[in-house]
């Protein structure tokens, strides 16, 4: 017989896509599965287009938000969690899956009150402010990183990884052909760090006659200034404002330039791919330092600091990394962190959580 499972954890992309790919197995299993989010979160658009139902809460942040806003969740929050019981007595629940963020704070607590099972996923290597406290009274805690294991209290936490897009798996080890194919992205909307350091690097690039050839992923709002300007450049490659195939981007290039979050770092690790890794620096609680500094402590990426990003270290970064056997060493360390049916694990422990 199906079970009714609530999804919850909103906000970005990288809370909001992890969920989504648990509760489509779960639907497949033949489940019901509804979400809980906010209308102004990436889930509001995600959510309803993946045909799941959602309903909705009002809350905020509580990190790097000012007072005011601080006062305002603290005054959202008794409301946030009436309205997250009453829903969980109308639609049902037997259990609950959290990817944190702040909007999983009143389901979580609603869960906790209602003695519902907490099944949560933390993608990062440190675990943000909502899932350290739902992980003191969560059924299962679901890590990505090894590190993350210690904030959970002892046989609560196992390491599934993150569920990545199987496109990833799939990708074969480029061949190293002595030219250097370089992906740079940082993330939908793109990274000014990374688009100023790219810029400043093409000159040096030349002069040092590296031999690369680059995918710059820039953004909508920094694209057409780019790409005018980078086909005066005697550079091989392509800019482009939006990926859409973001695998097979992966498979042409030998190294892969970018921003340290979960879904990136998970991505890289699935892919098999090196990487110069540049953490986004106000990212709540430094998780996307502390995935870069695992991903460097394994041995499957260089770090560079937001503000040591600049143009002349990353064609020092990228000349250090033209060799075949580096890289492949590399992509070999990247590969070792990958965990493949993320999301089918998840399902599975919250089948048993429901039973």
């Amino acid at each position: 017989m199906g079970r009714v499972f609530l999804m919850t954890g909103g906000g970005t992309g990288g809370h909001v896509v992890p969920s989504v790919a648990v509760a489509r197995v779960l639907r497949a299993r033949g489940h019901a599965v509804w979400f809980i989010g906010t209308r102004e979160g990436f889930e509001a658009k995600l959510v309803p287009g993946e045909g799941f139902p959602i309903e909705w809460i009002e809350i905020g942040g509580l990190k790097r938000v000012g007072w005011r806003k601080m006062l305002r969740t603290a005054m959202q929050l008794p409301s946030g969690v009436a309205r997250s019981m009453g829903l969980i007595r109308r639609r049902g629940a037997d259990a609950v899956f959290s990817m944190g963020g702040y909007v999983a704070g009143p389901p979580a607590i609603a869960a906790w009150l209602m003695r519902r099972p907490q099944v949560l996923m933390e993608p990062n290597a440190l675990p943000g402010l909502t899932n350290r406290w739902i992980g003191k009274a969560a059924w299962r805690a679901l890590i990505a990183f090894d590190e993350a294991g210690r904030y959970f209290p002892r046989g609560v936490a196992e390491l599934t990884g993150l569920p990545v897009r199987p496109e990833f798996f799939g990708l074969e080890r480029k061949t190293w052909n002595g030219s250097m194919t370089v992906l740079i992205t940082g993330g939908s909307r793109g990274s000014r760090t990374l688009n100023n350091a790219v810029r400043q690097a093409w000159p040096l690039l030349e002069r040092a006659g590296v031999p690369v050839r680059l995918i710059h992923q820039t953004g909508a709002e920094e694209y057409e200034s780019t790409a005018r300007d980078f086909e005066q450049t005697g550079i091989g490659g392509e800019v482009t404002a939006f990926i859409n195939d973001m695998p097979a981007a992966y498979g042409r290039a030998d190294v892969v330039v970018s921003r340290s979050g979960a879904g990136a770092v998970s991505e890289l690790a699935a892919a098999g791919k090196p990487s110069i890794l540049v953490p986004f620096p106000f990212a709540a609680d430094g998780h996307q330092l502390k995935n870069a500094e695992a991903m460097r402590t394994a041995g499957a990426a260089r770090l560079v600091l937001d503000g040591e990003m600049t143009g002349e270290r990353l064609a020092a970064e990228l000349a250090a990394l033209a060799d075949g056997g580096m890289l492949a060493a590399m992509g070999d360390a990247a590969r070792r962190m990958a965990r493949p049916g993320a999301a089918e694990r998840a399902a599975a422990i919250l089948e048993e959580a429901a039973g």
